[in-house]
This record gives C-alpha cells, structure tokens and sequence, in this order.
C-alpha cells in the first residue's frame, strides 16, 4: 500500500525520512499530514523523531537498512545519543568522517546490496559493508553519480530514474538481484529519492504523486494485496484481448 504525504508543503519527503523494515527515522516539526508515517508504522516498527547535524533533512543526510545507520560526521553527540537510545538495540549506528556527507544522496541500499558514488572514500565503503551488512558496488544511475537521489530500492524490487537505458537496469537489477523499473515520483520528478520512501511492506510517496505513478510504485515493491494484483492482471489480460 503506497500513501501519499507532504513534510510542510513540501511534496519531498524523502528528504525529510529515513525508511526500513526495522525503523523509521523523521525530522522534527512537520504538520498533521507527516503524522500519517506513525499512524501506518509505529504498530510494527519504532518511529523516531529526530536531527542529524541540527536540520530537518534527515532523509538526504543518512543512510540505512534494517541492519545498521550510517550518520554524517557533523552529526552532534546528543543527537547520536538519542538516536541510538531510540533504535532496536540490534540496529549498530555509527557516525562516519567523509567528505560526501549527504550520505542519503551517496548511498542506496537494501538490507543485502548498496550502490554507493564512485568517489566514495575506500574506508567509507568498508564502513557501508560492516555496519550495514552489504555487498558495495560503486556505480552511476542514469549517469547521475548520486545513486541515493536517482533510485529506491527494496528487497522486492526498485524504481530507478526514468532515463536509464534498459542496459543499465539490467546491469543495475543483477547487481541487486531484485526487478527494477524506470519511473518517475510527483508528477513527474526524476529526483526519485526525494519523493519516495519504501521498505519491504510500505511505501511513502510525496503528495504530488499521481495514481499512475502510485499503480507503478505498487507493482514493482509488489506492495499490493493478492486480491487486487489479480484483478489488474485480469484486467490487463481483457484489455489486451479486446486490443
């Protein structure tokens, strides 16, 4: 089920969230709407409101999976603190000294596979595999060096920037081992982990979104119930039909 939600007026909310399948990390202030991610979540996973580095954008400064978060090195001890006190105690978060500390931005990952900027420091990336328990690979989406900001992905499948050719998804979804679709959030943003944030079981998506986008998005994290997935098929089996 995918839901869509605004941080303040702003239709990017992967800016402003972390998503996993064991946490889920929220910048402090939003309005009523951003309420909707505790509403949906804090049954299953810890919801944690905080901020990394003193600002809002929690979701473009960190990176994680259900194994561990990697927090930037401005990231203050108080903040660190209160993370690490609010995650499961199986969750290792470490702070790390790179010069690229947009991590959200760096990094892309699922809870066994990261794709990390070719730039990245060699000590980060071992770091990345340690701490997030992953397999690293450095690579571009769509020639865009910042693989977090350009796809999402989970252990089902993943959403990569609309202009990637179909050599690269292939090269990019044998890597990870999951389907991959090129696509686009908010009404036609490329900016693909700005405007959407999914785990295993649940999507996020910016308010702007459109229901053909959603109907993607659902479809490729394979987030829809058996019942409704076999009604599309059905569906799209007479469409073809009467074509």
């Amino acid at each position: 089920m995918a839901v869509r939600v605004q941080y303040s007026n702003s239709s990017e909310i992967g800016v402003f969230s972390k998503l996993t399948n064991s946490y889920c990390l929220l910048a402090l202030g939003g309005d009523v709407n951003f309420k909707v991610f505790e509403t949906e979540l804090a049954d299953h996973i810890p919801v944690v409101y905080a901020s990394v580095a003193g600002t809002a954008i929690v979701g473009r400064l960190t990176a994680g999976n259900k194994n561990g978060l990697l927090l930037p090195n401005t990231t203050t001890d108080q903040e660190l603190l209160h993370i690490r006190n609010s995650l499961p105690d199986t969750v290792k978060v470490q702070r790390v000294e790179e010069r690229l500390s947009a991590l959200g931005n760096v990094i892309a990952c699922n809870d066994y596979v990261a794709l990390v900027h070719p730039d990245l420091d060699r000590e980060t990336e071992e770091i990345i595999a340690d701490v997030l328990g992953v397999e690293v690979f450095r690579q571009t989406v769509a020639g865009n060096v910042l693989v977090g900001s350009y796809c999402a992905f989970t252990n089902q499948g993943g959403l990569v920037h609309p202009k990637t050719s179909v050599e690269d998804q292939d090269e990019l979804s044998s890597l990870l081992q999951v389907p991959l679709v090129a696509g686009t959030v908010n009404r036609g943003s490329e900016v693909i982990g700005a405007g959407l944030v999914v785990n295993d079981w649940a999507a996020f998506t910016g308010l702007d979104t459109t229901a053909t986008e959603i109907s993607v998005i659902e479809s490729i994290f394979k987030l829809q119930d058996q019942a409704s997935s076999s009604i599309i098929t059905t569906m799209r089996n007479s469409l073809i039909d009467t074509m």
